[in-house]
């Protein structure tokens, strides 16, 4: 297991561009003073021992200093122990919509976006759950399975996009029941599925799905995603917009949030139904419901000690500035006896 103890310090690496625009402005005000005092090979041989490329050569093993330093100072870590831990938890599937019409843009910045950031929240406030993810358009897919590991779930959720099922529809059932699936066959009231979609479910039955989830005391909550008026989609290609989607007929298609549709799967699940909006996802409420659950015991293994690598990396910072502190930007005396690209003086 690799980790980064100070990973704020990641940008100041920002700051490399600017030292190579002043070192390339500085270089472009040297030379044009130059040219000011008179012919430049002129000039230059006034200073027959300074050499440009040496100057060059300082300026790269400065910058190769700054990056090992920074990277001693964000110390990367190695797990270095793998201990098994007991914790105690609930176990929450995340269904994810993915269709097109989660990018209606009815909820800042869109639909889908909205979703994934109220996600990343949501996994931060857990404490000692499993999450996993399904993400599903026509059909339903294991995005995730079930894991204790939050910073692989992250990761995961920021890939999710609206182009990674290759089906459309809202196949909301098919979510469900593939969640149900994802639990195992471990018993326990320590289970929750909380599904996040606009509602327009074109595929299954979805109430019929959540009753099963019930009667294996699956709670199964809803995030309404959208609004009762609805919104256009839109049509993104080459990674711009290009209008918004129509049907048959040409007309722009608006997608509107079904928000009966959630209700009664929230009714039927014992869970809760939030609508999101702009300003709030309404995680809260979620996030409440999971907190009344059973907590089950289970084992996990995790490292739980981690060796510092900055020693390395701060020494060999110090090694190449060493190397810069003897290399001068005088031409050597061999490069003076060859004269290999130097022009040689007329008498």
């Amino acid at each position: 297991m690799f980790q980064l103890e100070n990973k704020y310090f990641l940008y100041a690496f920002t700051l490399i561009p600017v030292f190579v625009l002043v070192y390339w402005a500085v270089s472009r005000w040297r030379k044009n003073a130059i040219k000011r005092l008179g012919d430049r090979i002129v000039v230059e041989r006034l200073f027959p021992d300074l050499s440009p490329a040496k100057r060059v050569c300082k300026f790269i093993l400065y910058t190769i200093a700054y990056i090992l330093l920074l990277i001693g100072i964000i110390n990367p870590q190695v797990g270095t122990k793998l201990e098994e831990v007991k914790r105690k938890g609930a176990d929450l599937m995340i269904c994810l919509d993915v269709s097109n019409s989660m990018n209606a843009e009815d909820i800042v910045p869109s639909r889908i976006e909205k979703a994934k950031q109220a996600l990343s929240k949501l996994i931060d406030k857990l404490d000692g759950d499993r999450i996993g993810l399904i993400v599903f358009g026509g059909q339903a897919y294991v995005q995730l399975p079930i894991t204790t590991d939050y910073a692989a779930a992250k990761l995961f959720l920021s890939s999710i996009n609206t182009g990674m099922v290759p089906t459309q529809g809202t196949a909301i059932g098919s979510a469900i029941s593939l969640a149900v699936e994802s639990f195992g066959k471990d018993e326990g009231k320590n289970k929750a599925i909380v599904v996040i979609t606009d509602g327009e479910n074109h595929e299954d039955d979805a109430i019929e799905a959540t009753k099963i989830a019930v009667e294996k005391n699956i709670q199964v909550h809803t995030i309404g995603m959208g609004s009762a008026n609805g919104a256009p989609i839109p049509v993104y290609k080459k990674g711009g917009q290009e209008g918004y989607r129509k049907d048959k007929d040409g007309n722009t298609v608006i997608t509107k949030l079904n928000e009966s549709m959630l209700q009664q799967i929230a009714s039927e699940g014992s869970g809760v139904y939030v609508r999101a909006t702009s300003a709030d996802v309404g995680l809260k409420n979620i996030l409440n419901a999971i907190a009344d659950l059973e907590k089950k015991e289970f084992e996990s293994k995790m490292f739980s000690d981690y060796e510092d690598r900055f020693q390395w990396f701060i020494a060999f910072a110090f090694f190449v500035l060493v190397i810069e502190a003897l290399f001068t930007e005088r031409k050597s005396k061999l490069y003076q006896r060859l004269n290999l690209f130097g022009d040689k003086h007329e008498k």
